[in-house]
């Protein structure tokens, strides 16, 4: 398997300049085809309004939406233009809660949805609702470059997070192009649960499986020596000089994610090297 379609999506073409420079990248390398969806997003609240503004102010919200659509377009032509990939760009207009459906569909039929990290200033929520939208109902492996990042995705040294979770397993799946171009692939795991299926080998037969695929692989167990298992990870990263981690991707529910963090949350807002997720 590789990567030929890939997707990104794009609400404010300033700034998805790092995300638009890597997803060309991707492509490029991979001779496969960029689709980019430009999205205006409509984020009407309807019962906030009194009696009679309601229609006035869809129209208002919709009119803005289609110009955010429009002037986003414009953008990503003109900066794909003179790029020597195959590409294609297309406009919609959605409200922020039916984003789901709309992406959904058109990432089903991505192999891999790039985008730029989805929190900090100057993000709104349709970024995040957007990636929630691509792992869930598009059911796609989703990259997260971060910012300033516009460089192919690197194939030397590879960290998987592995906690022997159905999520984790199908983002090693889904990383298989990755993963198999690597120098290195190193399988991290943080505290081993002493009674768990791999107590005596942690990782050992996920390193086995990618070997007979060509993958160098090898096994990384570390303790859990801060308080979150995403800064373990971030601070092996830097350690081990690796430039690319591939994780699972919302292990509980995306309530509970929202309210308690979660280790998606911190690494897409803290990592600094792009993190290939599935769910």
């Amino acid at each position: 398997m590789s990567y030929k379609t890939i997707l990104t999506i794009v609400t404010d073409p300033e700034a998805a300049e790092s995300q638009l420079d890597a997803a060309v990248a991707v492509a490029r390398r991979r001779d496969a085809h960029l689709d980019v969806l430009c999205m205006g997003i409509d984020r009407t609240q309807t019962g906030y309004y009194y009696a009679g503004a309601t229609a006035f102010v869809q129209q208002e919200t919709m009119d803005r939406a289609q110009d955010d659509a429009r002037k986003a377009n414009e953008a990503v032509r003109a900066r794909l233009d003179a790029e020597d990939i195959r590409w294609g760009a297309d406009t919609v207009v959605s409200q922020i809660g039916a984003m789901s459906t709309v992406v959904g569909l058109r990432a089903r039929f991505a192999d891999l949805v790039l985008m730029g990290r989805p929190y900090g200033e100057g993000r709104g929520p349709e970024l995040e609702a957007a990636i929630e939208a691509a792992l869930f109902e598009g059911q796609v492996p989703v990259a997260i470059v971060p910012d300033g990042y516009d460089g192919d995705i690197p194939a030397k040294r590879v960290v998987i997070a592995w906690n022997q979770s159905h999520e984790a397993m199908r983002a090693v799946r889904a990383a298989m192009p990755v993963l198999k171009s690597a120098d290195l692939v190193d399988i991290t795991v943080i505290d081993p649960p002493a009674h768990g299926p791999e107590r005596s080998d942690p990782g050992g037969q996920l390193s086995q499986m990618l070997a007979r695929h060509g993958v160098n692989a090898e096994v990384t167990v570390l303790s859990k020596t801060m308080p979150r298992v995403s800064d373990v990870l971030n601070r092996h990263i830097l350690d081990s000089n690796a430039d690319a981690m591939v994780m699972g991707a919302y292990g509980h529910s995306r309530f509970r994610e929202a309210i308690l963090g979660g280790a998606t949350r911190h690494m897409l807002e803290m990592a600094d090297v792009p993190v290939i997720m599935a769910h």
